[in-house]
């Protein structure tokens, strides 16, 4: 049987038994805190259930699969965890970043987030909690539909109306936009403001302030200040927005484009 199928991005054809493991791993990491049986990872991958099991395996013998002590549920393993914080102690502008977001969470007292658009999604490279509403889970590492908060709207904002998916949308609380028509009319404000704010579109009673970077263009990286509606008067919201304004800033000063670094795609 051939190991190569489809062709991939640059007209090399795609390797199965590559693709099938990054798929397995993509969706035990999706799953969370609920493990997989056999058979359910077999027809949601559509592989016969002795291909899976074999490749189960072999990825548990190497720590990227793990498996409970009577064998028949199987979980994302310790080894996904060492690489992503590989990509995260490898990226210059993550670790340029953080006093930046030291310095802004200090002087606000809210939670304050980078991320970065990934197709459709944001997916969370750094976090700064406020001390006054700690999260029980650290977004980082964890991703977000782009339409539905702060980071993703900034940075979709940065991009034509055109490339946005037709919808219908994910909706995530009762806020979330749902249609097309709905977003853009969102983006359209983002826009006039020069920034993005998701008003209890993401988590209920968390209101989100999102700045682009616009070190590259379009911009893929973002940073947003995080506060409960409890807490959001008018004059703390214009306070957030001067800091994250005069944070973009100093971010975008510090990590130009082309700044020595390796330029990856």
């Amino acid at each position: 049987m051939s190991e190569t199928g489809d062709a991939a991005p640059g007209g090399v054809r795609e390797v199965k038994s590559a693709a099938r493991t990054v798929e397995l791993l993509e969706v035990l990491a999706a799953r969370g805190d609920r493990p997989a049986r056999l058979q359910e990872l077999a027809d949601e991958l559509g592989v016969p259930r002795s291909s899976m099991y074999a490749l189960l395996q072999t990825l548990i013998s190497r720590g990227w699969v793990r498996t409970d002590v009577t064998g028949s549920l199987y979980g994302i393993g310790i080894h996904a965890l060492l690489t992503g914080t590989s990509y995260l102690d490898s990226d210059p502008r993550v670790r340029a970043a953080r006093p930046f977001l030291d310095e802004a969470s200090e002087a606000l007292g809210e939670t304050i987030h980078l991320g970065r658009l990934d197709g459709y999604d944001v997916a969370y490279l750094a976090t700064r909690e406020s001390h006054e509403y700690l999260r029980t889970i650290s977004r980082v590492g964890r991703r977000l539909p782009a339409h539905a908060g702060a980071l993703g709207k900034a940075l979709l904002a940065e991009r034509p109306d055109a490339e946005l998916p037709d919808g219908p949308y994910e909706a995530l609380t009762p806020n979330t936009h749902t249609t097309k028509d709905s977003l853009a009319a969102d983006l359209a404000l983002t826009r006039e403001r020069g920034h993005s704010v998701d008003r209890e579109e993401g988590v209920t009673g968390i209101v989100g302030f999102g700045f682009a970077l616009r070190y590259e263009v379009p911009a893929l990286d973002a940073v947003s200040c995080s506060v409960p509606v409890a807490r959001l008067t008018p004059d703390h919201e214009a306070r957030i927005v001067a800091v994250m304004r005069e944070t973009r800033a100093k971010l975008e000063a510090t990590i130009p484009a082309g700044n020595g670094s390796v330029r990856w795609r």
